[in-house]
């Protein structure tokens, strides 16, 4: 009978011999312990026990389990099942950094043994935060997903500036001065309502490009403060009306091009225009001219 050569193919068991050597390979891990599947179903198994245990005996069952699920939860992470990475989707770059300090997580942390509702608290209390949910990816990474508050405008009241989402709500995390694009609101109470009119001013390109700050007067109507130094005074109540209006005087005599120095739209029934100093107001058959 030839001899085997060295380095050559080696005999393959055949039969019965075959399939207990494709058993003893499914659950063998490297270095001869067990694979971190099997690990994992023994893991499920015990955790289903331990549920019963807490139904049957109640606090003492829990405390049982409690000491069990560390065990559990330190043979998992022996078995590979450690946090190696975390993933952020939705949040954008600024609120990631704070979303990240929040969670309090560390590199090779027992990843089943982490309590997921602990984290999302941590993580809804960032102001950046509409809503998280955590999820597990076994075997080492975790999923934070995020929906971040919508930054509206910057806040100006008491000598500070905030931004504000749609609500009105502060956002502390944000510095104003990464925000330069947002439109500016300006008085005590102007974060509330200021939502309303930016939507129809955003209806209104032309008059928003325009726009330098919306100033909230006696927390019950708006002027618009314009780049030009203008000011257009709008109503407390009527204030889409009060800007229609506004569209149809621009349209027949193109005020906000030629500019003012006051535009008072308060009545319904009149418009006021004060002439910037040595202007003139331009014509309109609606429009009362102040000295």
């Amino acid at each position: 009978m030839p001899a085997a050569m060295r380095g050559g193919p080696s005999a393959r068991p055949t039969g019965q011999g075959a399939a207990t050597a494709a058993a003893r390979g499914r659950t063998a891990a490297p270095g001869g312990g067990l694979s971190a599947p099997t690990i994992l179903l023994a893991a499920l198994g015990v955790l289903l026990a331990a549920l019963i245990l807490i139904l049957a005996t109640g606090g003492r069952g829990a405390r049982i389990v409690a000491t069990v699920g560390e065990g559990v939860s330190a043979r998992l992470a022996g078995a590979g099942f450690r946090l190696a990475a975390v993933r952020i989707k939705g949040a954008s770059p600024l609120a990631t950094a704070d979303i990240l300090r929040a969670a309090e997580l560390y590199k090779d942390q027992p990843l089943a043994g982490l309590d997921l509702d602990a984290v999302r608290r941590r993580i809804e209390s960032v102001g950046w935060v509409h809503d998280v949910r955590v999820v597990r990816l076994l075997p080492d990474t975790l999923l934070i997903q995020v929906v971040e508050r919508r930054q509206l405008a910057i806040w100006q009241a008491g000598g500070r500036r905030q931004v504000i989402d749609v609500r009105g709500a502060p956002i502390p995390e944000a510095d104003p001065a990464r925000f330069p694009a947002l439109p500016l609101v300006v008085g005590a109470g102007a974060n509330v309502g200021a939502a309303d009119l930016l939507l129809e001013l955003s209806r209104r390109p032309a008059v928003l490009s325009q726009v330098d700050a919306l100033v909230r007067v006696d927390q019950r109507r708006w002027d618009l403060k314009l780049k030009s130094g203008g000011v257009i005074q709008l109503p407390a109540e009527g204030e889409a009306a009060a800007l229609r209006r506004l569209d149809d005087l621009d349209r027949a005599s193109g005020m906000m091009r030629i500019g003012f120095d006051r535009l008072d739209l308060r009545d319904p029934t009149a418009v006021a225009v004060r002439p910037r100093p040595g202007g003139a107001a331009p014509a309109a058959g609606e429009l009362a001219t102040e000295g």
